[in-house]
């Protein structure tokens, strides 16, 4: 059996993550998973968008959904008292560690099951621990190198959010993002020519009207 690789691609401010992270089960046995941590902020400043949580409206809603999702897939969400809160020396732990999904699952939850944001001193001297990092990670040129390439190759893959999976397609990739693309993306990994047959082939064409 030929063995997949495919890049879950999160930021630790994302619940939605956290849920994600409670469906790899369900994945085919010969797809291996690579987490990569990016930075949500630069992503969304490079296509121009806001995050939901800054969004007033949307906000409460963002966090609703999230905890409902993860109650559908077996997962208590418990936010941290403050969110969105600064993961920037919380992803350079885990770029600069390498972190693998052992750990990246012990960093969420630390984030969405414990409630607490690695936006301090001492909270984050307590996510390293944790996740069995060390913390002076956080100020490494080289972790610091590792997240912005991971940020800036993960743009140049058209990803515009978390979670976002890449699956390698041909010559080309997929993207998949949110816990409400996981029911695609396996439709996907079941058929990888999925996209090239209507009703799924002519949407390439449509063209923008306004």
């Amino acid at each position: 059996m030929t063995k997949r690789t495919i890049e879950l691609n999160y930021d630790l401010i994302s619940p939605f993550a956290h849920v994600v992270l409670a469906r790899l089960d369900e994945l085919p046995g010969d797809v291996t998973v690579r987490p990569v941590p990016v930075l949500l902020g630069a992503i969304l400043n490079h296509w121009g968008q806001r995050g939901p949580a800054e969004i007033s409206a949307k906000r409460l809603h963002t966090y609703r959904q999230s905890v409902f999702l993860g109650k559908q897939h077996g997962v208590d969400l418990r936010f941290p008292p403050r969110h969105p809160f600064n993961p920037l020396k919380a992803l350079r732990l885990m770029a600069g560690a390498d972190a693998d999904l052992a750990t990246v699952r012990r960093a969420f939850d630390f984030v969405f099951s414990e409630g607490r944001a690695p936006d301090t001193d001492e909270e984050l001297a307590a996510f390293a621990e944790t996740v069995g990092i060390p913390v002076e990670l956080a100020g490494d040129d080289r972790a610091k190198a590792a997240l912005r390439a991971n940020t800036e190759r993960a743009i140049e893959r058209g990803v515009f959010g978390v979670p976002s999976i890449v699956c390698e397609a041909g010559s080309g990739h997929e993207v998949f993002w949110g816990v409400d693309a996981f029911d695609m993306l396996l439709a996907w990994l079941d058929d990888e020519t999925l996209f090239t047959r209507e009703p799924y082939r002519h949407l390439d064409d449509v063209t923008i009207g306004i």
